[in-house]
């Protein structure tokens, strides 16, 4: 062995065993959230200058729409092939979705960057089954790389819907196999009605089917990689779903992969060989093979500043990034009108935010759905002061802020085509609902029901009582029940009194009208109907029509208080 490549062992040893401490002390204290990983995380700003005799794999995770990113990825491994390395491209889910410039062709735009790109090998995240699973196909239909996917499969055959894994030899003749994996909790995180011909592996079946695919691989290849779209976030914590939890489970992983909770990782909190880049390209991931060893040598993060003043990146592939231009001019030309004026900022957080407490945005878009169907009609059950709104927080994925709305904005905040629905339930169910979708609050819930003419409290010191796991169309989802309802109290309803036992009409988009996150008690409803209209419409003809196109502070400046946490 040459001293050069002595001297690189040597270095990537003592990476790996000064990470190791960080996270073996970390691994006493409390369970670590997004800002922990982050603190902990390898990022850096340079590269070596000769990668010859090694693989570098770069991947990506969570794009959501940041399209301009695409021309990053491919620009840096269009560097690293000129410093010698042999180069694979790879991304761990949730491209479909995120942003106007890919959710106006439902998925299609963010293949054909892919495609552009040059990627080798994806897996699934749960937002690329938000327009159906027959239209995820029609989208993969002529990619240039491949999907794996060991965890969905076909509900006519038992088959695995995508390839479970797939083989990538470089010229050098290494040859990585890598494992898809999508989380269970896609079942209840996308409209139920769009995906009831496949089933997402649960519980101890994600773990047999993980390693099915694993052993089916392994013989064939030199390392395997996981392609996880898990993530590390608490709410998934409850289930094992984690990545963290999975390969705990498993067997015969060298590396994971990860996507789903957006964090910003290294590794896991005690070293597990973990990799997360965060979202929409804020960081392209780095692993270092070497192909005479067939070890991994090194793994980091590139930070990109993608979108900053501070830093331009350096690596970019202009043909790629031509095409995310093109894309980009379409669809800007369609949506750039400007319809209206926001006196406030709209808060489009996850947490603190829309999937955590009531929000002024929340408030908007709920009132905006009530207003909506009293304006069209059609509720004849109950009287009009017990018509409620509900929306799911994980709907609402971005904010409005001070000063032009445009349609583009609107969109941007309700990007996935959910149409407004009214379900009947008791006051009993009303509460069951909103017991069930606030069973971790105050962590982060995409269930969290942001609401309009309920007035409501909740109490987070006392602990949610678990009861049966929730079904869909006799399909175990990711949520449960509540036995009891413990933290929940419904103060009023439009200024009225709660009857547990009255109907009241509960204005909801389709996904939880069906069912979807944590709104199983909707779809038992006996009675409902989908009025058809768009959200992202309804909202804008609510500020065009009732707010006169302006959205005042002193209506929408602050959350109206109609949620109460203690």
């Amino acid at each position: 062995m040459n001293m050069k490549k002595l001297l690189s062992m040597i270095l990537a040893l003592a990476m790996v065993l000064s990470m190791a401490a960080v996270f073996s002390a970390g691994a006493e204290d409390a369970e670590w959230g997004e800002a922990d990983f982050a603190a902990h995380a390898d990022v850096r700003y340079s590269l070596a200058g000769d990668y010859t005799g090694k693989t570098i794999i770069l991947h990506s995770n969570d794009v959501h729409g940041q399209i301009d990113g695409y021309a990053y990825i491919a620009g840096l491994r269009d560097y690293l092939i000129t410093l010698g390395a042999d180069v694979i491209l790879a991304d761990a889910g949730d491209f479909s979705q995120g942003s106007i410039y890919v959710s106006s062709s439902k998925g299609a735009a963010a293949v054909e960057m892919m495609n552009a790109a040059g990627y080798d090998v994806v897996t699934l995240g749960n937002h690329e089954f938000d327009f159906g699973f027959e239209q995820l196909k029609e989208n993969l239909a002529n990619v240039t790389f491949t999907p794996v996917c060991a965890s969905v499969t076909l509900d006519e055959t038992g088959e695995t819907a995508f390839p479970a894994s797939a083989v990538v030899k470089t010229e050098s003749g290494l040859k990585i196999g890598f494992v898809g994996v999508e989380t269970p909790e896609t079942v209840t995180k996308v409209h139920p009605g769009l995906v009831n011909m496949i089933t997402f592996a649960a519980f101890d079946k994600l773990y047999e089917t993980t390693q099915k695919a694993i052993d089916e691989v392994r013989p064939e290849a030199d390392l395997v990689i996981g392609l996880f779209h898990l993530g590390m976030d608490a709410e998934s914590k409850t289930n094992a779903y984690r990545s963290i939890d999975t390969l705990q489970k498993v067997s015969g992983i060298d590396f994971v992969i990860d996507g789903h909770s957006h964090y910003v990782m290294t590794a896991g909190q005690n070293g597990e060989p973990i990799q997360s880049t965060g979202t929409k390209f804020s960081h392209i991931g780095v692993i270092v093979i070497d192909n005479e060893t067939k070890a991994i040598e090194d793994h980091f993060l590139v930070r990109t500043y993608l979108g900053s003043d501070l830093h331009e990146f350096k690596y970019t592939d202009s043909a790629v990034q031509a095409k995310a231009q093109e894309i980009t001019a379409k669809v800007d030309e369609e949506y750039s009108a400007v319809f209206a004026t926001s006196e406030v900022e709209l808060n489009g957080a996850k947490a603190p935010g829309n999937r955590t407490e009531e929000t002024n945005l929340g408030d908007l878009i709920t009132d905006a759905m009530v207003w909506s169907v009293l304006k069209e009609g059609g509720i004849e059950q109950v009287e009009p002061n017990a018509v409620v709104g509900i929306t799911n927080g994980g709907g609402i994925r971005a904010a409005i802020g001070i000063g032009d709305v445009t349609k583009k904005d609107i969109n941007t905040v309700l990007p996935f085509g959910n149409t407004v629905s009214v379900v009947y339930v008791t006051g009993a169910e009303l509460l069951e609902a909103l017991e069930a979708s606030t069973f971790c609050t105050p962590e982060s819930v995409g269930g969290y029901p942001q609401t309009s003419g309920i007035s409501w409290t909740l109490d987070t010191s006392i602990a949610y009582d678990q009861g049966e796991v929730y079904t869909l169309d006799g399909k175990e989802s990711s949520y449960f029940a509540p036995a009891s309802i413990k933290r929940v109290t419904i103060n009023g309803i439009n200024g009225e009194a709660f009857d547990p036992e009255a109907t009241y009409a509960v204005v909801t988009n389709n996904f939880c009208a069906a069912g979807g996150d944590t709104y199983n008690v909707f779809v038992r409803s006996s009675s409902s109907f989908d009025t058809g209209i768009p959200m992202d419409e309804v909202v804008m003809a609510y500020v065009t029509e009732v707010l006169n196109g302006v959205i005042k502070a002193e209506t929408y400046g602050q959350p109206r208080g109609s949620a109460i946490q203690k």
